[in-house]
């Protein structure tokens, strides 16, 4: 008899809650720095500062820790788009999410153990979670300690290029944000997505 397998495991859900909280905390003390007029004064200038600075640090820990524990338990494999037949298993995912899903069709690629994301997802958590969120991570900490970042960068100073990378890295990944939120409320029911991310989901282990 086949086991049961959890989905989502337990460290996974509690990196993948604590990372989005920071990241709203973060993307809010970072409209209060950048457009104090317009956020009407919800936080002050200095605790903006204060806190973007303590969700920064955080936030890099923990990417730290589920680097971690993707090498540990072999997490990083479900990123890993397969060669072979992807361009098909692509366009009938992006099928499924303009067309399909408004007829009620199911999923062509429901998560299993051995492939927990869709191709879709996998190329988009791909370049987030290898690509974005480390150059998120990597200026914002030269930002923390400006005496390790380049004196000069194509012949200006040092710090101009990384806060303009800085900030396209966050708006890309609020952009990332708003997408995920949306797709999350496409499984079988608005909130299912959120509760297997709550639960982890038991499926059976069919390897």
């Amino acid at each position: 008899m086949n086991k049961m397998i959890e989905l989502y495991p337990i460290w996974l859900r509690i990196w993948h809650w604590f990372n989005a909280g920071n990241f709203l905390l973060l993307l809010l003390s970072g409209m209060v720095l950048h457009f104090p007029e317009a956020t009407l004064g919800i936080l002050s200038f200095p605790t903006a500062r204060m806190l973007h600075n303590l969700c920064g640090v955080l936030m890099a820990v923990g990417y730290g820790i589920y680097l971690i524990n993707s090498m540990l338990t072999r997490n990083w494999r479900h990123y890993l788009p397969e060669h072979k037949g992807f361009v098909p298993r692509m366009l009938a995912q992006i099928r499924f999410y303009a067309v399909d899903i408004f007829q009620g069709k199911p999923q062509p690629f429901p998560p299993t153990v051995c492939a927990k994301f869709n191709p879709l997802q996998q190329v988009t958590y791909l370049g987030v979670m290898f690509g974005l969120v480390p150059v998120l991570v990597v200026t914002g900490i030269l930002f923390l300690f400006p005496e390790y970042a380049p004196d000069q960068i194509l012949d200006r100073g040092g710090i101009w290029p990384l806060a303009l990378l800085h900030q396209a890295t966050a708006a890309l990944l609020t952009a990332f944000l708003v997408g995920h939120i949306y797709l999350a409320t496409a499984g079988e029911t608005p909130a299912s997505e959120f509760r297997k991310m709550l639960t982890g989901e038991q499926i059976r282990d069919d390897a």
